[in-house]
This record gives structure tokens, sequence and C-alpha cells, in this order.
């Protein structure tokens, strides 16, 4: 058995050469257990003369089921290689013979070193993970939960987000239901993770994420060179870079990957993608490269304060554990403004959303929406959901389109045939039982028009999440001020000690960066936050050579 994602995998004697000298040979027999659910796996295989099959185990409401075959000159494993992710398949040896063994270490080096196998593994490893997560490899994470539960929402969002191979169960369906009763769940155990033979009720994103081992071991002292908070594009831009150029780095997100940049349907104004690419599906792909240079990402991990230890300093997290850095770059961005009405949380997660994607437009089906806003995500999100089927109204407190959208988008707002635009009108009310059925447009003349609505889209801007900075210099706004924006009453005695000005994008704290949303003064663009996580790089090394920290890790080729 080879399914059609396995095309294009076999590697020829010279790859063959070339991978021996990385690993050692090992002798197998028939049923040997590679690699197994649940069980740490350190090894990256290539086989031999063996034949291997790869199988999902069996879960509540379905049996076990093989997945593939691999023969000789093939190679094991996708992208939980690169992420530390607990295997969830099963490796069994179905014909004994030689597979060359490479562990984590070399494997490592291999995908810095030899950049034609590197960009071969990598693309297997991406094809793989998204015949995973469409194909019978999703049930090796079942995720039960309602649609009107703003907790399995969130569950299902993170797990997209994270490109975790699931399956989501709606417990009103007939599957979900029969799901249900096979493992004795009931409303108040909503959401259910089942994965690895475990079954967690209530289950949350740290749970699961702790569960498939995607969060790293903050237990130990270990002094690092650089931690960045926050996974949107200037966090990640930032992580590939520190990495790629050998520094010791570990990167924080408190929710999930991509930030508000995964929320974005599509992305016209990025450089060398002239027909557009979505943000989950450009910040899924550094995330993929910032793994395989080797940074480590948690996620789920909140940061809730930063101080300074013996020279060092100490991320302190939700946890309760710490992190010890030589280096921090703040890119945690901002989160989302709401509207001050009644129940507004109750339909969070259910019919009030804050991005436009795939999972979003599935859960209004074609429905009539309504979106606030008018800056491009509000122009974007008008247009995603149109193309998917639904009516849309998008709500404008003023009466100039064009005063914060791209005049582009606008053109296409206004020349689509399925968005009503209602300017000068804002949403007062909210109605519905479940979920949200209709919401009060008021107008500037006081007139209050009731739209139905099945689901509410959120564009209002958002504000910069600093609240675990303490100390750090901020503007009016809350943005944190860096570098050439930092008042002579920012820098106290310990910059006078030092005898230096604040490097690019250094904060009033040494040895504290700020980058993308988050940073006062910054152009609120994809394109722009990852320049600024690029170039606050620079500023890294010249920190870590003036503290006399070189380099621990060998430059990659």
């Amino acid at each position: 058995m080879r399914p059609a994602h396995e095309a294009g995998a076999q590697l020829d004697d010279t790859d063959l050469v070339r991978l021996r000298a990385y690993g050692t040979s090992h002798e197998v027999a028939a049923g040997d257990i590679l690699f197994a659910p649940g069980e740490p796996n350190e090894n990256f295989v290539v086989i031999e003369t063996a034949a291997v099959d790869v199988e999902r185990p069996g879960t509540p409401d379905a049996p076990a089921a093989l997945l593939s075959t691999h023969g000789p000159g093939q190679f094991l494993g996708e992208l939980n290689l690169l992420t530390g992710q607990t295997p969830y398949l099963t490796a069994r040896v179905s014909q004994a013979g030689a597979v060359t063994l490479i562990d984590k270490e070399a494997f490592a080096r291999l995908m810095r070193e030899d950049a034609r196998l590197s960009d071969r593994i990598l693309r297997m490893f991406v094809a793989r993970r998204a015949y995973l997560r469409s194909g019978e490899g999703a049930r090796s994470v079942e995720i039960l939960g309602s649609r009107w539960c703003s907790e399995s929402s969130a569950l299902r969002t993170w797990a997209a987000r994270q490109q975790v191979p699931h399956l989501w169960l709606d417990v009103d369906t007939t599957k979900g239901a029969a799901l249900a009763s096979a493992v004795q769940a009931g409303s108040l155990d909503l959401p259910v993770a089942i994965a690895l033979g475990r079954i967690e009720r209530n289950a949350t994103p740290t749970s699961l994420a702790a569960m498939l081992g995607l969060q790293a071991d903050h237990h130990d002292d270990t002094v690092r060179d650089v931690v960045i908070i926050g996974g949107g594009p200037a966090g990640l831009a930032a992580a590939l870079c520190s990495a790629s150029e050998g520094l010791d780095t570990l990167l924080l997100e408190g929710k999930s990957i991509g930030g508000q940049a995964a929320a974005s349907a599509r992305i016209e104004n990025y450089v060398g993608f002239p027909s557009g690419i979505a943000g989950g599906e450009l910040t899924s792909r550094a995330l993929v490269q910032a793994h395989k240079f080797g940074a480590q990402v948690s996620n789920p991990c909140a940061v809730t304060g930063l101080s300074s230890v013996d020279g060092d300093l100490s991320v302190e997290l939700e946890s309760g554990s710490r992190v010890l850095t030589r280096c921090v770059v703040i890119a945690s961005g901002a989160h989302y403004n709401t509207l001050p009405l009644d129940d507004w949380t109750q339909y969070e997660n259910t019919s009030i959303f804050y991005a436009a994607t795939e999972l979003e437009a599935r859960a209004c089906a074609g429905g009539p929406v309504v979106i606030v806003g008018g800056a491009n995500s509000a122009g974007q999100a008008a247009i995603f959901l149109a193309e998917a089927g639904s009516s849309v109204t998008l709500v404008l407190r003023g009466t100039d389109l064009e005063a914060r959208m791209s005049r582009y988008l606008a053109g296409r707002v206004r020349a689509h045939p399925d968005i009503t635009l209602s300017t000068a009108t804002s949403v007062t009310a909210l109605h519905g039982s479940r979920s949200l059925e209709a919401v009060d447009v008021q107008d500037a003349s006081g007139t209050v028009t009731m739209l139905p609505c099945v689901g509410l889209f959120c564009f209002i801007g958002a504000s910069p999440i600093t609240d675990y900075l303490g100390e750090a210099a901020r503007d009016a706004h809350g943005f944190v001020r860096t570098d050439r924006d930092l008042q002579p009453h920012d820098l106290g005695v310990m910059w006078q000690l030092m005898g230096r000005e604040p490097l690019p994008y250094e904060t009033s704290i040494p040895g504290v960066l700020a980058v993308g949303d988050v940073r006062a003064g910054s152009v609120k663009r994809v394109a722009a936050a990852v320049g600024e996580g690029s170039a606050a790089v620079a500023s890294v090394h010249r920190l870590l050579a003036s503290s006399g920290h070189a380099l621990r890790r060998p430059q990659p080729a």
C-alpha cells in the first residue's frame, strides 16, 4: 500500500549514502515497533532493506487502520520530528531487514548542513502532515464538542492553527452522539479530546498540547540565548532568523500561532505572492521554517511577568515555572477590541468571531453575516464570506470606506453583489437563544433596523498585550517605546552605568526588544512585522557579544 502522498519519496543511492553518514545501521525483525503512540521518538528512520507499516491505532468509534507501507529507499516520519510532538501513529516492521537510525542531534545537523536533502525531507514532511489532516490519519486525535460551546470552538481553532491532525465531531450529529455514548461523555464534559489511548474531558488547548508533547520543558535552569514572546509574523520571523543563525531560541505563544495575521482570509499585499495568500497558510509555513532551523515552540504558553535574575532575564509563565534567557524579543501583538453590548461573551466563538477563515465560514453555513469595521481586515473578511455564500452587511461608523481601507479592496467591496455597505451606523444589540440570530443596527438619525445574522465579525482594532511587562516605557495608548522613541526619563541609572544608547528595537529594559504591532510607531502590516522581527536579531547578536556570549551552536551551511 503506497498512498498518493508518498509519490516522490523514493531516495536515490546518492541520497542514501549521504544519510548513512549521519546515522547507524540496525537490523530489525518482523513485528518490531519503531515508534508507537505516546512514546518518545528520538530517531529519523531510513529504510534500507526492510518494509514498515504505518498504522493508526483504534479509537472508541473506529478500528485501527493501515495508512501506508514504506519500503527500501524511503524514510519514516512527518512534521512531528521537527516540532517534538509525541508520535500518534505506530510504525511496525512487516518485513525484516536493515534500517538506518539518525538520532535527534544528528538529524538537526542534517537539516542545517545538507540543503538538498533538507528540502526533500521537508517537502515530504509537509505533504504527509497534509495527508494526515485530511485522511484517515486525522482520527489519531478526535475532538468531541458542540458548536454552541465556546470552549469547544476554541480548542478546535487551536488544533487547526497548530496543524494538529484531528477529527472534529459535533455531539449534535449522529456520529458525535455515538462517540459521546462510547466514551460516556455528557454535556458537562465537553470538549473531550481523545488521543494516544487517553480520554481528556473538559480539554483545553493547554491540556491537549501537553498530551501531544507540544510544550517545551520549562523546568530546568538552562539559560537560553533568546526567548521570543508571541507567535505572530514578527515573532515567527525573529524565531526562524535567530535559530537559523545558531542561537538557542525558544518561542512562547499564549494562544495560537499566527496571531491576527492567521485570522486573515487573504493577504494580497505581501511581497512574493501576487495572487495573495491566506494568513493561516503564511504563518504555518513560517512555523515550519522556524522548526526546521531548530527553534523550540511552546504553545499555548502564557507569560505573566519579566524580571532580572543574576544578570539574566527571567520570563515568568502562567504555569508557575520560569525560563532564563540573555535576551527577550517581545512580539506579543494585541488583543481584539469588543463592542460594549449585553450578552457579548455568550456568543463569542459560537456566533461572534474575530477571524474569517474556513472554520468560521463553515460555522455560518452561507447564512447572513454582519461585519463591523472599516480597515483591510474587515474588507478581506467581507469578500471571503461573500464568496463562501453568505450575504454580508459591512457596518461602518464613518462615511468614507477608503479612510482606512486600501483603495483596491474598497473597490472590490463596493462592486460585490452580495455585500451591502452600511455607513454611519453601529451595532447596538444582539438577539438569539443558543446562537446569534439577529442584530440591531442604528443609523445617524437614531433609526434602528434589525438584521438577520448568524455570525457577527468584529474588526474594530486591538489593544497591545503588555500586562506582563511591568516597568517598560509605553506611549499614551500602551504601546511599547523603543530606541529613538525613548525619552530621557525612560532611561534610568542602569543605562548610565552601561554607558551606551538603546540598540534598534531595544526597550527601556536593557536586553529586552519589542517588534511588530506591540511596538509604538510600528506599521500594522504583516510585511513590516516580518521585517522588524528579522532585523531585531541583529540587535540580539550585539547584545550577546557585548555580554561576552559567543554563538554556542554551529552556523548552518
